[in-house]
């Protein structure tokens, strides 16, 4: 047997033992599955991010418009004569007709020290670790009657 005659019974008994032609079509469908797939995945990430820069742009613009309000609030308990009358009697010491004021005395060494000494002894202590904290919290630690 020569040669060609190998190659032509090859040719052959591939082309009508094996289903080449639903191979190929099958390869092509699953091609353009994974393809469809693929695409539908990406235009859902791109999505999601788009969504993401959404919803952050939303929460700035509510942020802004709450600090905006906040302002305007502010503005207004400024020009109020609520607070021109008490920004009269906390810088000028003037009070209303018939109304006493006492003015004490700046506090003494000795107090201030002692201030000092009880703020720093609050500060002092440390804080629970965070295994300590779990374990109160789950046997009821922190339970109070």
């Amino acid at each position: 047997m020569s040669i060609e005659t190998k190659i032509r019974r090859t040719i052959y008994h591939i082309r009508y033992h094996y289903p080449t032609r639903e191979i190929i079509t099958v390869l092509l469908v699953g091609l353009a599955i994974v393809w469809f797939i693929w695409g539908s995945v990406q235009a859902m990430q791109k999505n999601y991010e788009l969504r993401k820069v959404v919803e952050d742009k939303r929460r700035t613009a509510q942020l802004t418009e709450l600090e905006m309000k906040t302002l305007e609030y502010e503005q207004r308990y400024l020009q109020s004569e609520e607070y021109k009358k008490l920004a009269v009697r906390e810088r000028l010491g003037y009070g209303d007709p018939g109304e006493k004021i006492l003015v004490l005395p700046a506090n003494s060494p000795a107090a201030t020290a002692a201030d000092q000494t009880t703020s720093t002894q609050a500060k002092e202590q440390p804080e629970p670790s965070n295994l300590s904290q779990w374990g109160n919290f789950l046997f009821g630690g922190n339970v109070r009657e």
